[in-house]
């Protein structure tokens, strides 16, 4: 049973809830769920505390417990202010437990400079735990109806995903881009550099992203909306652009301010596919990709 890969944990848990709960499971209990389905599947080694503690630079942890006990405890940061970060970090603590555990029984910390190392194998175990974190909270069949493939969701639409599922816009808007069938980018920036750039799978193909990973940093184009908060109405604003503003084909770009985090949102959305990128091109496309899943 524990030699399940991440997504057969999240179908399974999903097809339970969703015969329990149906569409009312939303957003999803992690902190019961951890509990109730440890004890019953393994009665011997469950999860028995999950809880915010000061955990410094982590963002979670999963902990074995003390001598003369037994099974596993849970933590996040209580330093993390956002409710939907903290409940991705605990399915995603989950994910280790019910994957990763036997691999570390001395448990595992987490934090976000881990989360990125892709190029090893505890970067491979991270990423892991958070497929497993997305599939369980934000189900693709019921992603699919709120925010379809096809479609080009604003920041609206999908902080109401976000909202359903009790996780943060980023979460929700890489998720989408995980089955989008769009040629489209999300960008996260601050102080008018971009952090992390992420490319859906038929952008990515295309030839179309922004490295930021191994490279200086990368600052936002001076004609885009993000590089402009000024002009920006109630933190929001919309804009057509040419070729060569954010990349070598127009877009258009849906950018949102979060004062609360510090950081700016960007969405491009691109229009057909051009030619195909040379071999060139889609080696580096291939090596950012492998760098940048998050």
């Amino acid at each position: 049973m524990e030699d399940k890969s991440p997504q057969r944990w999240a179908i399974d848990l999903t097809l339970v809830l969703k015969a329990r709960d149906g569409d009312d499971r939303f957003p999803i209990d992690v902190k019961s769920l951890a509990k109730a389905y440890s004890h019953q599947v393994f009665p011997d080694d469950p999860v028995t505390m999950l809880k915010g503690d000061d955990l410094g630079r982590f963002e979670g942890g999963l902990y074995k417990a003390p001598p003369g006990k037994k099974g596993w405890g849970i933590i996040y940061n209580s330093a993390i202010k956002s409710p939907g970060r903290i409940n991705f970090t605990l399915a995603h603590e989950f994910g280790h437990y019910l994957v990763h555990r036997n691999q570390f029984p001395n448990g595992l910390q987490c934090s976000a400079e881990d989360m990125a190392k892709w190029d090893s194998e505890y970067g491979q175990i991270e990423q892991q735990a958070n497929e497993f974190a997305a599939s369980l909270l934000m189900p693709r069949d019921d992603f699919a109806k709120q925010a379809p493939p096809r479609s080009r969701p604003t920041f609206d639409q999908l902080g109401a995903c976000a909202d359903r599922y009790g996780v943060s816009l980023s979460a929700a808007t890489l998720r989408w881009l995980q089955f989008s069938e769009q040629r489209t980018l999300f960008v996260v920036s601050r102080d008018g550099f971009i952090l992390w750039s992420r490319s859906s799978p038929k952008a990515l193909r295309s030839g179309a992203y922004i490295k930021t990973a191994n490279v200086r940093p990368v600052p936002l184009p001076t004609e885009s909306l993000a590089a402009q908060p000024h002009l920006l109405e109630n933190s929001k604003g919309r804009a057509e652009h040419p070729s060569f503003v954010w990349l070598k084909e127009p877009c258009a770009e849906e950018t949102i301010m979060s004062e609360r985090y510090d950081k700016t949102y960007t969405l491009l959305h691109l229009g057909a596919a051009p030619p195909w990128p040379s071999e060139e091109d889609e080696g580096e496309a291939d090596t950012f990709d492998h760098m940048m899943t998050r």
